[in-house]
């Protein structure tokens, strides 16, 4: 079986307008950056005030910053190519301490007594970050699109149908991982798949 090998992604300057615009959508709409955006949004929601923000951006400093900045003192240390991390053999360990911080941030959430909805997203967030380092021993699964459609899932399960036009949010960042090569197509649907699936157990935990 061959083995996946993601090409280096060109800079802003090198590449064509499609894969500018790629690039910029794979990098406005990264794992990190969704993940913080859906903590405030569901956040906020769950209080329906600032207090409900506060707590979003509680559990977006363990889920999202403190990850991101994992992978950020990887790449300036040179362990990591990219802010993507586009070679598997690398992404063990930013996974792996990111699952840290994410039990850190739940555990410190029960204890403080966060609203409900947003400690079941940092466990539905937990269960797709278990299920995707699990699968990266062995295989290259989009993390994009697996965070890309676990965000849609919980927005589609807090607020309703009217958030089913977002599902298209998974379709455009799948598209820019294909534009870069990042993942082959079964890589970004394994990886949606994932996603949703994981983060049905928000609707569990709440």
């Amino acid at each position: 079986m061959s083995v996946f090998s993601a090409p280096p992604t060109p800079t802003y300057a090198e590449a064509d307008a499609r894969t500018r615009t790629a690039k910029l959508v794979s990098d406005l709409l990264s794992p990190g950056h969704l993940v913080i955006a859906l903590l405030l949004v569901v956040g906020w929601s769950s209080t329906d005030g600032p207090a409900g923000l506060g707590w979003g951006l509680l559990a977006a400093v363990f889920c999202g910053f403190v990850p991101l900045g994992i992978i950020h003192a990887g790449v300036r240390r040179g362990t990591l190519t990219d802010k993507h991390v586009r070679v598997r053999s690398q992404r063990v360990m930013p996974l792996s301490a990111g699952l840290v911080s994410v039990l850190a941030g739940l555990s410190l959430l029960a204890v403080l007594g966060a609203p409900g909805d947003v400690s079941a997203v940092v466990i539905a967030m937990l269960t797709g970050l278990i299920s995707v380092l699990a699968v990266t021993f062995w295989w290259q699964v989009s993390v994009h699109s697996a965070v890309a459609a676990g965000t849609v899932t919980v927005l589609l399960l807090c607020h309703g149908w009217r958030m089913l036009p977002l599902a298209a949010l998974v379709v455009v960042v799948g598209w820019s991982r294909l534009v870069l090569k990042a993942h082959t197509v079964v890589q970004l649907v394994c990886g949606a798949a994932l996603g949703g699936v994981s983060c049905l157990f928000f609707q569990v935990a709440r």
